[in-house]
């Protein structure tokens, strides 16, 4: 693949120009973790928020890193190949797209951990890290559901991928339950780095009267913050979502549905390196401290306060176990 090939040694993991990160000496002792993206890790959301986790691990464990921006299955499959030659202990495909290329290609490396995040696979070295993404949209759900002035809410995906479609089917339930009335449109892009694409759709949403709009689009997602600021004479508010972006747009985002990625992928990191780790699926969700929503505190005085009691209410809920919103 061109993009390893074009990952020189230099230091400690730092990144390289071709959008990489140093792979390490495979002659070396050190603790050493991989990261597969399927995006740039500029994208301020899924990427930005793992690149982060996997600069936390070498800052904490004091582990060598690499980092490899895949596109296609052929090159999830050879670059986990590839860090599995080189004796990489931890490998992440970041991503539930990585669980096949995963489980073909850990049996050959027993040596090796191959963790998918959004993942539900597993095996002697495989393990699934899911994040309870779904109550954190539901709590936005509530937000956009009142803050709505049209009645009309939009949501917009990179690809239909089951975390997404199931974080849409919470938000949509929660807008519902506080305004029966409200209709949701809802769209893919077909990948999720097309800015120019998902601003395309988030005006063509705005066109048919949607003024709060979820994204869960990676760097496609940027173009649903475009689109809003750029809307004749305001009114269309943004949800971001995977990292906090509030600033990202802080005069059209009501708030942010957030994975601590870092936290997450630390967490794993460290039952390698102490060897506990067991292959498993690891969910983490609000009750962990790992997903969580973030009102944007610039747009804070817009959310009137019944909505904000409501959201605190139905969030303490679901931190004492009460109340769920998967399935929703």
């Amino acid at each position: 693949m061109a993009v390893w090939a074009s990952v020189a040694a230099c230091g400690r993991g730092e990144r390289s120009s071709s959008g990489g990160t140093a792979a390490a000496d495979s002659g070396s002792s050190a603790f050493r973790v991989a990261l597969l993206t399927p995006g740039p890790i500029t994208d301020q959301s899924w990427n930005a928020g793992a690149y982060n986790g996997l600069k936390a691990i070498r800052d904490s464990l004091g582990a060598r890193i690499s980092h490899i921006q895949t596109k296609t299955p052929a090159e999830f499959e050879e670059n986990f190949r590839q860090y599995g030659a080189q004796g990489y202990q931890l490998v992440i495909g970041h991503g539930f797209e990585f669980q096949e290329a995963a489980l073909r290609v850990a049996p050959s490396y027993p040596k090796t951990v191959y963790v998918t995040t959004s993942g539900n696979s597993t095996a002697a070295n495989v393990a699934g890290l899911t994040f309870g993404f779904e109550d954190a949209s539901y709590l936005a759900g509530l937000v956009a559901g009142a803050m709505t002035k049209s009645n009309t809410i939009g949501m917009i995906g990179g690809t239909e991928l089951p975390p997404v479609k199931a974080s849409f089917a919470a938000f949509t339930a929660a807008a519902k339950t506080v305004n029966p009335k409200v209709a949701v449109l809802s769209s893919f892009i077909g990948n999720w780095d097309d800015v120019s694409a998902g601003k395309e759709q988030a005006l063509a949403q705005i066109g048919r009267g949607a003024d709060v709009i979820f994204q869960n689009a990676d760097a496609a997602g940027l173009g649903v913050f475009q689109a809003a600021k750029e809307r004749a004479g305001g009114g269309v508010y943004v949800v971001g979502s995977n990292s906090n972006q509030n600033a990202v747009a802080p005069d059209v985002t009501l708030g942010s549905v957030v994975i601590d990625l870092p936290h997450a992928l630390l967490l794993v990191a460290r039952e390698v390196k102490d060897g506990s780790f067991r292959p498993r699926v690891i969910t983490l969700g609000m009750r962990e401290d790992v997903v969580t929503w973030v009102p944007n505190p610039t747009l804070a005085s817009r959310v009137p306060a019944a909505v904000q009691a409501r959201v605190d209410s139905v969030r303490r809920l679901m931190m004492s176990g009460a109340f769920s919103a998967e399935g929703k």
